[in-house]
């Protein structure tokens, strides 16, 4: 869990760490639409079901403890997500690969003056620290900044105008990340029309990683260089482009798990047509209330609060978990009605918690599909190969028992990659809404240019890197549509 409040009894150390200078920045406004090139971390191999839940394990580490007091949410580039995005930063620009997480709420990258960081990565990448010095329009963010009082809740003690503004997560698992936040310009790919790109920049606030320990050091070997959170609170960088009149604050995913290609769009999506529901209010994360579990065309018994533990309630979306999580008495009876479907299946347990078979025939035509159904009559159906991956000649069912998890998991409900694979996402932050629909990503969509009124076409590529990453690549088209009305752009 992240231990909450503990920026202040620290601060004094902090400062020591990272130093403090007097800050005066000014946002730049030179955004418009732009393209980031994303990579699957599994990619060039079959994943291993011990790789999928320690992926899972971890990550809900971080997603149960909550948000802690400066960040309001929290990133961890140690085998948490499984997209990842190579984005310039600084001028001149030099190349980063982060996360992209809708679980996270800032960007921030490792920086040159921490000694624990990783330099070498075993997903064929090569890692970079972030030195404001080397960059002429880094500039530091200062304690007396509005920023700085937003991500904190007001003032800091002793933290004082020539200060930088500091932010400091410790994890249950004795993992820890602390630093100062900068100003840079981030760098990518605008989308300037139907399918056709021209270099971009902006101006975004994020977290220069000055130490790190445990898990975050220098031992994990698929590290990255930080991490690109997409998630609800107003440090995410959508929210700093949404609150600078940049852009609609609502975007995209569609996530090719077969082809590796993808979409990720930033603006008003307008076809294909979504049906949205109601996001759950004052939760940190993206909570859905499910009213309905549909097997075949038989509905399960339960009663809807099933899905609330403590403050928690409803059902968290998040595109970087990568199985789906259900309450014991949701999971039972779904597992038990697909496999009464085919009785004279063999079962084998793998690793003592996967379920396991043999089956040669079509499997969409032998198990039903899944239907969850939520408010709004909103509803996401998953089909036998999306819920059954291959494993050593068997097929395992990827529903996962959260009752079989620790304490503190036992009532969590957790829908990731495996039912939200090969769907349009959108994430309407404006109305509190999100929405899916079956796609197929390796296509294109539409988007609206808030400025224009003209509609964009953005769609998927696989664009090759000079690194030749033993990865599938992901075009992420990020098209970021704007009310500019600066610099003639």
């Amino acid at each position: 869990m992240i231990l909450r409040g503990v920026i202040s009894s620290h601060y004094s150390l902090l400062l020591l760490l990272i130093g403090f200078l007097v800050v005066s920045s000014s946002i730049t406004r030179v955004l418009s639409w732009g393209v980031i090139h994303v990579k699957y971390k599994f990619a060039g191999s079959q994943r291993s079901i011990v790789d999928l839940k320690v992926h899972d394990s971890v990550r809900q580490v971080r997603i149960l403890a909550g948000v802690d007091l400066p960040l309001g949410g929290s990133g961890r580039p140690d085998g948490l997500g499984l997209y990842y995005a190579r984005i310039g930063i600084g001028t001149p620009s030099k190349d980063y690969y982060v996360q992209v997480d809708t679980g996270s709420d800032i960007m921030w990258v490792n920086c040159i003056q921490c000694k624990e960081c990783p330099r070498r990565s075993s997903l064929g990448i090569d890692l970079t620290l972030y030195n404001i010095e080397d960059s002429a329009t880094g500039k530091l963010v200062s304690c007396d900044q509005d920023f700085c009082y937003a991500i904190n809740g007001g003032p800091l003690a002793g933290c004082t105008a020539n200060m930088s503004c500091p932010y400091l997560e410790i994890y249950g698992d004795g993992s820890s990340t602390a630093g100062y936040f900068v100003n840079d310009i981030v760098l990518y790919d605008r989308v300037s029309g139907d399918l056709k790109t021209s270099s971009a920049n902006g101006s975004v606030i994020f977290g220069c990683g000055a130490t790190q320990s445990g898990n975050l050091g220098s031992s994990n070997e698929e590290s990255l260089d930080g991490i690109l959170g997409f998630g609800k609170a107003n440090s995410s960088m959508i929210s700093q482009l949404a609150s600078s009149g940049k852009v609609k604050n609502m975007f995209a995913h569609c996530l090719d798990g077969v082809n590796g290609g993808g979409i990720f769009a930033i603006g008003h999506v307008v076809r294909p047509k979504v049906n949205m529901t109601p996001l759950v209010p004052n939760q940190p994360h993206y909570n859905v209330n499910m009213t309905a579990v549909q097997v075949g065309h038989d509905f399960l018994s339960f009663t809807p609060d099933i899905f609330d533990s403590g403050d928690r309630q409803g059902v968290i979306i998040d595109s970087g978990t990568t199985l789906a999580y259900l309450p014991e008495m949701v999971y039972e009876p779904l597992v038990s009605k697909i496999l009464s479907r085919q009785p004279d299946l063999k079962l084998q347990t793998i690793h003592d918690e996967y379920t396991c078979f043999q089956y040669s025939k079509s499997l969409d035509e032998a198990f039903p599909n899944v239907t969850f159904h939520f408010e709004n009559s909103v509803t996401l159906k998953v089909y036998p190969h999306e819920y059954l991956f291959p494993y050593n000649g068997l097929w395992c069912i990827g529903w996962q028992n959260s009752g079989m998890q620790s304490r503190d998991r036992k009532n969590m409900t957790l829908l990731g990659d495996l039912v939200l694979s090969n769907k349009l996402v959108l994430y309407d932050l404006e109305n509190q809404t999100i929405g899916w629909t079956e796609y197929n990503c390796s296509s294109s969509i539409q988007v609206l240019d808030e400025r224009t009124g003209t509609v964009h076409l953005v769609g998927s590529q696989n664009i090759s890197s000079a690194c030749h990453l033993n990865a599938w690549s992901i075009t992420v088209l990020i098209l970021l549509a704007t009310l500019l009305h600066f610099l003639g752009c």
